[in-house]
């Protein structure tokens, strides 16, 4: 209906001379939804804009627009109100043919073909596989699903992507931390790095290596901490404690059992978050290994094109990007003294590999503390012959977890952290994703495990599903009293909708289609949230006000196709969420 009045404005503005038009005449017409019913139910300001480039009251110009308007027999009536405001009033039969279009496309109702023949690549979650996922990230996994979602619904050709960052010297402290359980399992007396990963989750994985390799992997503690420096809590050698202990690990084992606890820790893990993801309905179409763009050339493509365009050079020894001529703060290591190529070869590798595959779109969903990253890669893409323009990037804020009112800390290494996994069993995975996107991605997010438990309306999940299992609790006491619903008479009769809880109900629904575009257009899961709220505010409200099964049989059938209507579009809705639609509670 917005879209239908925006035509109808455009025409209305096109068909003035040109001088009243003015120079902005080409301005599409902004339609809001009117905030008061007493004002119609949708408002457009478009005669203020146009009116001192037109040299005109603004008011008379609305009087001049709304007199040009072509007949619609959805619309009621215009107003003008204010200084030149436009409202219009839709009549009811507009949105009471909103039910039979719901009703005729069901699942697929609201969705559009905005993307269509574009694809997009959305990564997300990407987690270093160190340890279980946190709170944290689960944010990330109900986002950036939601956002999937809500692209493909709108036409574009999606795949979802995990990076896995299985290379580089956070992966080798997990080895080094998981050999050292390892050791004590075997016997050892050993004294834990400062800087190695603490968490319970470790002695699994060491047990699963005993399992696979008994004592084959034992080496002395004297022989492992021997001649090694301090290891001190606050000192600055505890980094080079960590990766002496690293290199003392390799020199013991060789490379092919080092290899063999590398392999077990990045297996263990990734299995493990694999399955939670799972779990929590979250699904990716690729597992892509950081180590995969070496031996699959991807990083030795991307640095022949930066030599290709001109856009690296030698210092030092090392080869730099002259990634300032593109705007980032300063150039960039590619290749370090050693020979080995750096994370943001990597990352550059990463990105043009993406292109490689034919992806119009790049949407990396990362962690707010990635802001610098992304001048810097699209930089590269940039230096690479690619469009920068492909590259999106969207933070995701840190999730702040309350129990009992208290603030839960969270620290990977420490292993004092609340996993996705303990907050999904205690929560459940419904109220998980729901809470996950209650608010904007760059918005810190506080988390109240009590509300999300709730079987309550002041908790949002239970309140939006409540109204989709009423709904067939109605359906089911109609079935019981042999008064089953009849769609056919239902879509009949729809003209006998025209009480005021019926009428508010119908404005909200016909609203999905446009909450759906721009949920998507602006990567903001959020807006679905919101709008199942009002919903549902509007069904409850309408479900307190009025007799669903009435004697009047068209009147029923009628009143049923609407509630009908609504559930199918807050399963629509859920859906795109990740969130079930239960039919009881």
């Amino acid at each position: 209906m917005k879209e239908r009045i925006e035509d109808l404005v455009a025409q209305a503005v096109a068909a003035l001379p040109a001088a009243e038009r003015g120079a902005a005449g080409e301005l599409r017409p902004e339609i809001e939804h009117s905030r008061d019913p007493a004002h119609g139910d949708f408002a457009c300001s478009i005669a203020l804009r146009l009116a001192r480039a037109a040299r005109s009251n603004p008011r008379a110009l609305a009087a001049r627009i709304v007199a040009a308007l072509p007949v619609d027999p959805l619309i009621e009536r215009v107003e003008i109100a204010g200084p030149g405001f436009i409202n219009f009033f839709v009549a009811t039969a507009a949105w009471q043919q909103e039910v039979a279009r719901v009703l005729a496309a069901g699942a697929d109702y609201g969705r559009c073909n905005d993307g269509a023949a574009r694809r997009a690549l959305v990564e997300f979650v990407s987690a270093n596989p160190t340890g279980p996922l946190h709170v944290g990230h689960g944010r990330h996994a109900a986002y950036g699903a939601s956002l999937a979602s809500l692209l493909a619904a709108t036409g574009w050709q999606v795949e979802r992507e995990y990076y896995v960052n299985d290379a580089g010297r956070q992966m080798d402290i997990l080895a080094a931390s998981v050999w050292l359980r390892y050791l004590e399992l075997c016997g050892e007396d050993c004294t834990f790095p400062v800087n190695g990963y603490r968490g319970e989750y470790l002695r699994p994985i060491a047990a699963d290596l005993h399992r696979h390799h008994g004592a084959a992997l034992r080496r002395p503690a004297s022989a492992v901490f021997a001649g090694l420096p301090p290891d001190e809590p606050d000192g600055g050698d505890r980094e080079r404690y960590i990766d002496a202990l690293i290199a003392r690990m390799r020199e013991l084992l060789g490379p092919a059992d080092c290899g063999a606890v590398f392999e077990r820790a990045l297996a263990d893990i990734l299995a493990d978050i694999r399955d939670d993801l799972a779990g929590f309905g979250v699904h990716f179409d690729r597992w892509y290994s950081e180590r995969g763009l070496a031996s699959g050339g991807a990083i030795a493509r991307a640095l022949a094109r930066l030599r290709e365009h001109g856009h690296v050079y030698a210092q030092d020894g090392a080869l730099w990007f002259r990634a300032t001529a593109f705007g980032d703060e300063k150039d960039r290591v590619v290749v370090r003294e050693n020979g080995q190529s750096t994370y943001f070869a990597s990352d550059i590798a990463y990105h043009l590999e993406k292109r490689e595959r034919g992806f119009d779109l790049l949407l990396d969903v990362l962690g707010a503390d990635h802001h610098g990253y992304v001048a810097r890669v699209r930089a590269g893409l940039v230096a690479m012959g690619e469009p920068g323009a492909a590259l999106e990037v969207r933070l995701v804020q840190f999730v702040a977890l309350y129990r009992g009112g208290a603030r839960v800390q969270m620290s990977t290494r420490s292993g004092e952290f609340v996993t996705l996994r303990e907050l999904r069993a205690e929560v459940g995975d419904d109220a998980a994703r729901f809470f996950y996107v209650l608010r904007s991605n760059d918005q810190h997010l506080d988390f109240d495990l009590e509300l999300a438990r709730a079987r309550s309306n002041d908790n949002p999940v239970y309140y939006v599903q409540y109204a989709h299992a009423r709904v067939a609790s109605v359906l089911r006491q109609a079935a019981s009293r042999d008064q089953p619903f009849d769609r056919a008479a239902g879509l009949a009769a729809l003209d006998r909708l025209i009480a005021p809880a019926e009428r508010t109900l119908l404005g909200e629904l016909a609203r999905w289609p446009e909450v759906l575009r721009q949920a998507a257009a602006l990567r903001a899961p959020h807006a679905v949230v919101h709008y199942l709220r009002e919903l549902a505010t509007a069904f409850h409200a309408c479900y307190n006000a009025l007799p669903f099964l009435v004697d009047d049989a068209a009147l029923r059938n009628a009143r049923l196709a609407l509630i009908v209507a609504v559930q199918q579009v807050i399963r629509n809705a859920l859906g795109l969420l990740g969130v079930g639609a239960p039919e009881s509670m």
